[in-house]
């Protein structure tokens, strides 16, 4: 019968897979009562819901120097849930860090702000409702550094150690709260691994927070330092993200150029001391000396010298007669003949 020509084409049929042999698969033979050919697929080791879906978007400012590249670039290494994006430009208002995070589906934000090539600022925030802090980072280590001997496995999720002073005033448990939303790994994160090998420790320690990086060794239970390490120096807590209503500032705070003012004036100081002291020795120098008056006491026990007369040569002394060297013409003939001989 002849095909109508409205009617589709006829297509080829699919080949029919072939399943593979048991050596080539790589899973687990099926339970009992499975055929010959079936086979099963394990399990993945986490099989939960990824829930918690907080993203870290962690980026600087430019003009940062070289430890603090490192030091960023360490964080992104043990945060799997981070993400990265180019240096902004200075001229930029803070508030468009908000727009980026938007940008970049994330709702936390680890921002490191240079200025004067010398000292760095870390901003926390939670994007874009707030609230943020803004720290002072000093002390900075890397992981790169020969002093960190311990390790870790990538990805894993960190325990978060705190100091029990966190509890103890509202704006430091506003700042731990802040430290568990943005440096807690979630759990069932694609990024990560489902073990627990390294702590995160906040310590507040002469009004300053100590983040440290610890290895827990299985058989004791020990701890080794991983790194990085880095001191926070907190300036001011603000209600909104990257600005709004302060609602904390630290009084201990000093900023860095006024400490560097203080150091300036403390070595002036010590110059101006030392000047002052030259020019007071000169002084006591070109004084009038106090003359004391002779005590006549002191001459009693001093015993005169004998003097001896005076004698007056009136006649001249006699000259001394010249003696002559009798072996003087001999060496002079001698000399001469030495000459001659070197000569010939």
């Amino acid at each position: 019968a002849k095909r109508k020509p409205d009617a589709p084409a006829a297509r080829p049929k699919k080949r029919a897979k072939r399943a593979p042999s048991a050596p080539e698969h790589a899973a687990k033979p099926g339970p009992e009562g499975a055929g010959p050919g079936e086979y099963s697929i394990p399990p993945p080791v986490s099989q939960g819901k990824w829930k918690n879906k907080e993203r870290v978007l962690i980026f600087s400012s430019r003009g940062i120097n070289f430890r603090t590249r490192h030091l960023m670039q360490d964080l992104r290494t043990l945060m799997p849930h981070s993400k990265a994006d180019t240096k902004m430009d200075r001229k930029d208002q803070l508030f468009v860090i908000n727009e980026v995070c938007e940008m970049k589906n994330c709702n936390k934000c680890i921002f490191f702000e240079a200025k004067k090539k010398q000292d760095l600022y870390m901003w926390l925030s939670n994007t874009p409702q707030g609230p943020s802090a803004k720290f002072l980072v000093q002390n900075v280590h890397t992981l790169a550094e020969l002093k960190m001997t311990g390790n870790c496995l990538r990805g894993s999720r960190p325990l978060l150690s705190f100091d029990p002073a966190f509890d103890k005033e509202p704006h430091y448990a506003l700042l731990k709260e802040l430290f568990i939303q943005i440096f807690s790994t979630p759990q069932y994160h694609p990024k990560s691994q489902p073990f627990v090998d390294h702590v995160f420790t906040f310590t507040i320690t002469d009004e300053r927070i100590w983040f440290r990086n610890y290895q827990i060794i299985e058989e004791d239970a020990s701890l080794v330092e991983i790194g990085p390490r880095f001191v926070l120096n907190l300036i001011k807590i603000f209600q909104g993200s990257f600005g709004g209503a302060t609602l904390y500032e630290n009084p201990h705070y000093q900023s860095p150029n006024t400490h560097r003012r203080l150091i300036r004036l403390s070595v002036a100081a010590k110059f101006r001391e030392k000047q002052q002291v030259k020019e007071v020795q000169k002084i006591k120098k070109k004084g009038s000396k106090v003359l004391i008056e002779e005590d006549p006491t002191e001459v009693v026990f001093e015993t005169p010298a004998e003097e001896k007369p005076v004698e007056i040569q009136l006649v001249k002394p006699e000259s001394k007669p010249i003696v002559k060297d009798k072996k003087k013409p001999r060496k002079i003939q001698r000399k001469k003949q030495k000459k001659l001989f070197r000569t010939e």
